[in-house]
């Protein structure tokens, strides 16, 4: 279904759009994906998540959202809610795989692609119309090319900006296609409900319900400076987005900011040595997903999450980058020692690298490295990367873990 905001286009729909920006959101991907994979699964209530009760819902198909199913929501609660569930544990590898094709599909439009997430992104169509029409129809020829070559459906916002752009492709979902046409902002955005405004968190939002403000046109009706005494200088941000004004571009080559893996455990964590067997587990699958990605990085963090839902952080920073599992499971068995996991059960664990950097930034080799001490574990890494992408992540594991599996 396709709605427009909009005043009928002139010849070519060229000349009204100075600057256009389409919003791209995958619907309900992880669990279209499951369904793309196993056709059975059509039309049923499919909810991606953790493996135990003690998980979250990472994602889950509309028709799992009628029964009140949503992301983050616990799986215990989602079982209650929704009992004849299908429930898939999430498989990120494959969404990856699919989501590069996805975003091969927009990069035939647009070289000014930003990703947002694996599942979304932001396209500047500006340069683009001479080639393929007008925005709309841009938009529309994207659309048909994720259904017909992949056989997922994606709904899509158009307007002038990067935040009308974003709530305009939320309107219709699933696979929508909104027009926001330029002059037409502030039309669109005052009626909807200031919860959907970009930026607007959950605080912000009870802040503003206690100002009266209800919807997006609300928050544009008050003057700026009451909003800035309120709300310091997010308020004058908050207030241009809900005039419909946002001149931040589309930003292309933005990294991942960590990359990272966590556990949560069907049963709390009660000593020392169980919690530094889980964290060779995670350090193993982060250490893969670097060299599977061509990063490395120098800031290890590690969350403990106790049986109380109190959650803390302890990271290091290293001068080197490293990509290695030994490495960084190492720095975190140090950090662990940090926290008191073995004195209080352990609910989850974390593993994150961030202050990343691409493999082959030059960087200062240590006197291990060379003499080649460096170039062995390297070596290593990635034979065993390939093992484990031929026959699996079990394929090859640290004998330390084998008592585990």
């Amino acid at each position: 279904m396709d709605k427009c905001f909009l005043r009928p286009l002139p010849p070519a729909g060229i000349t009204m759009w100075t600057k256009a920006v389409i919003h791209l959101d995958m619907d309900a991907f992880y669990p279209a994906v499951e369904v793309l994979d196993d056709p059975s699964l059509r039309g049923c209530a499919v909810i991606v998540g953790g493996a135990s009760r003690r998980g979250v819902v990472a994602s889950a198909s509309y028709e799992a959202r009628s029964f009140g199913v949503h992301s983050a929501m616990p799986i215990a609660e989602a079982r209650r809610r929704c009992p004849a569930g299908v429930y898939r544990a999430p498989r990120m590898r494959r969404y990856s795989e699919v989501s590069r094709q996805v975003f091969e599909i927009f990069e035939r439009f647009t070289p000014l692609v930003e990703p947002l997430s694996i599942d979304e992104a932001f396209l500047d169509v500006t340069g683009s119309v001479r080639l393929f029409g007008s925005p709309p129809e841009m938009a529309g020829k994207i659309k048909r090319c994720v259904r017909d070559e992949l056989g997922l459906s994606v709904s899509a916002g158009v307007a002038s900006n990067k935040s009308v752009a974003k709530m305009a492709s939320d309107y219709l979902k699933p696979d929508g296609l909104t027009v926001v046409e330029p002059g037409r902002e502030r039309e669109f955005l005052a009626p909807l409900p200031i919860e959907r405004l970009w930026g607007a968190g959950p605080v912000t939002c009870r802040s503003l319900h206690l100002m009266g403000v209800q919807t997006i046109g609300d928050l544009a009706g008050l003057p700026i400076d009451l909003l800035i005494s309120k709300l310091g200088s997010q308020g004058e941000a908050l207030h241009r987005l809900a005039c419909g004004v946002d001149e931040r571009p589309v930003e292309t080559g933005q990294e991942a900011q960590s990359i990272g893996s966590e556990e949560t455990f069907a049963e709390d964590i009660r000593d020392a040595e169980t919690a530094r067997q889980e964290l060779l587990t995670l350090a193993v699958k982060v250490g893969a997903r670097l060299r599977r990605e061509g990063s490395r990085g120098r800031t290890v963090c590690l969350k403990v999450k106790y049986s109380d839902f109190q959650q803390i952080t302890r990271s290091i920073t290293f001068h080197d980058p490293v990509d290695d599992s030994g490495a960084i499971y190492r720095s975190c068995c140090g950090l662990l020692a940090k926290t008191e996991a073995g004195r209080r059960p352990v609910r989850l664990l974390g593993i994150s690298i961030s202050n990343l950097c691409c493999f082959g930034t030059p960087r200062q080799l240590t006197l291990f490295e060379e003499q080649g001490r460096g170039r062995k574990t390297e070596h290593l890494n990635r034979a065993v990367d390939r093992i484990r992408d031929a026959f699996g992540e079990g394929a090859i594991i640290p004998g330390t873990l084998l008592k585990k599996s």
